[in-house]
């Protein structure tokens, strides 16, 4: 059995529609996943990236195709009334229902549809307050050792090439994106492409430098 850590941030709309469509994507496949939070903030940062939502073309662009792609799929999409949000407390909220840095599909469930399913702000205290009160938390959301887990998870991600989510992972191989899901199950039902030199020299060729002198 494959074993998929999915690694996410609730503050993606792809990670909310990849999370929703997975079952089905991997429907008659035998696996088990790992639902594990990172900050995908700190991910752009160490990769120099701006997230869509920071620029104001493609951030118009990227709600319309999230609620089309939503649509496309029989996925229920709301935008939240403010994004981009600070997703730092439902990241916290979330580890602090674990143990190790992942989290149950339940809990990942309750936090991405109070985000996205509901047209409500993420950021208010009585909000975060009654999602809270859902959840059971076996760590303090706002103490040292869940903070210290985020970081462990986005600095472990980063150390593995990582740059955005959704990520999954499996065998070492990673695969980003809510339109990767088609290459997923293709890996996980054994095709042989995967063991072919398109995927293992697809990137081995050298890039165009700037002159900038």
């Amino acid at each position: 059995m494959k074993h998929i850590t999915f690694h996410l941030d609730f503050i993606s709309p792809y990670a909310y529609l990849a999370f929703e469509h997975l079952p089905q994507a991997l429907e008659g496949l035998t696996y088990s996943v790992a639902y594990r939070p990172l900050l995908l903030g700190a991910l752009l940062r160490h990769h120099g990236q701006l997230g869509p939502a920071e620029i104001a073309p493609k951030r118009a662009w990227t709600y319309r195709h999230i609620l089309w792609q939503g649509r496309e799929n029989n996925i229920p999409v709301q935008m939240p009334a403010t994004h981009p949000f600070n997703p730092l407390p439902q990241l916290r909220l979330a580890l602090a229902t674990s143990t190790d840095g992942d989290i149950s599909r339940y809990v990942a469930e309750m936090i991405f549809r109070d985000i996205w399913r509901t047209g409500g702000e993420p950021s208010d205290e009585a909000r975060l307050a009654a999602l809270a009160a859902q959840l059971r938390q076996v760590r303090d959301p706002a103490g040292d050792e869940v903070k210290a887990q985020l970081r462990k998870n986005t600095d472990e991600a980063i150390a593995r090439g990582i740059f955005g989510v959704p990520t999954f992972e499996v065998d070492g191989r990673q695969f980003w994106g809510f339109d990767s899901l088609g290459m997923l199950r293709a890996y996980l039902v054994g095709d042989d492409w995967f063991d072919s030199v398109q995927w293992a020299a697809a990137d081995q060729r050298p890039s165009l430098r700037r002159n900038n002198s």
